[in-house]
């Protein structure tokens, strides 16, 4: 059974009366085809307009939905030959971060995601998408391989921030996300990153520090999600959606800012209602920026993701 959010009860409506005509065994005197079409079409319009003026907070229930395709569905849609490797070399493996080498349209290149996990199993397993700094210091260790190895590093970012429990914060998660950065601008070759999901402070910028930072239309990207930034402002958490508005968190307000580089399409409704297609479409905008940076040398790439970072948040004659 499809979810639906909460702004979307008008095309949930719509829907469960389609399923119902579809059911039916005995129509009698209605054509179902031509209900069915006219109900369909109704619904279409209706997800149009609900889509096309979504406020930032309605954008933060779509880039959260349980059913948007995750980090794997990435991995799975895009990249070939994909091994997985483990362990930071130090502490642990941390299973919120999925890294390793494949192919992407045959070329070899280095993997680093971000999985949050689509049931209650796998969401325990890699921690609802929440790293420790074991799972950065890998991402680290194989950013820093792919560059002894000349492999474009691929990131996927779909996090609410890295892990905030003592244990982590007890073997280092502020040094550890400060190191990853640190890889990210070092890294002597193609560095894409994408906002899959949720964007969510350090957590995902110690992955995305890239050359080009890609964004689905429907995720968020922000120094904190719009709820803790509530608790802090206004000491009230049920304002959030006031939060999402003053924090700019979408693709557009960001895009506008420079902080990302380009807006991915997603279907009609959001990433979640047609998965194979939004993974289509994100592999087709990361080969198209790819391409150019393949050209670039080592000491280009870096100076460029260097001065780009540096410039953001610089005023004009200051």
């Amino acid at each position: 059974m499809r979810h639906f959010l909460d702004f979307e009860k008008p095309v949930a409506e719509l829907e469960a009366k389609i399923e119902e005509l579809r059911r039916m065994t005995d129509p009698g005197e209605l054509n179902i085809a031509e209900e069915v079409a006219q109900l369909s079409e109704k619904a279409e319009r209706q997800l149009r307009n609900l889509y096309g003026k979504l406020t930032p907070w309605q954008k933060t229930q779509v880039a959260r939905h349980p059913e948007r395709p995750k980090a794997t569905d990435m991995i799975a849609g895009l990249i070939t030959e994909f091994t997985p490797l483990a362990g930071d070399r130090a502490f642990a493996e941390d299973a919120a971060i999925i890294a390793g080498p494949g192919r992407f349209e045959g070329e070899p290149v280095m993997v680093i995601a971000i999985e949050k996990g689509s049931d209650l199993d796998s969401r325990l397993r890699h921690n609802f998408g929440s790293p420790r700094p074991e799972g950065y210091r890998k991402a680290r260790r194989l950013i820093e391989l792919a560059g002894r190895f000349g492999l474009p590093v691929l990131s996927f970012v779909d996090t609410s921030g890295a892990y905030p429990g003592i244990d982590a914060e007890a073997r280092g998660q502020a040094e550890a996300i400060a190191r990853g950065i640190e890889a990210c601008l070092a890294a002597p070759v193609p560095f894409i990153a994408t906002i899959i999901g949720e964007g969510g402070s350090g957590g995902a910028i110690a992955i995305a520090a890239a050359d080009v930072v890609l964004m689905y239309e429907h995720a968020i990207y922000s120094v904190i999600s719009p709820e803790g930034c509530a608790a802090i402002l206004w000491e009230d958490r049920t304002m959030a959606a006031q939060a999402a508005e003053a924090m700019k968190v979408t693709a557009q307000d960001l895009k506008r800012l420079g902080i990302i580089d380009r807006i991915v399409p997603e279907p009609l409704g959001g990433a979640h209602r047609a998965p194979a297609v939004a993974v289509a479409q994100l592999g087709e905008a990361i080969a198209a920026v790819l391409a150019p940076l393949k050209t670039m040398t080592p000491e280009a790439l870096r100076t460029k993701r260097r001065e780009k970072f540096l410039a953001m948040g610089q005023i004009a004659g200051l």
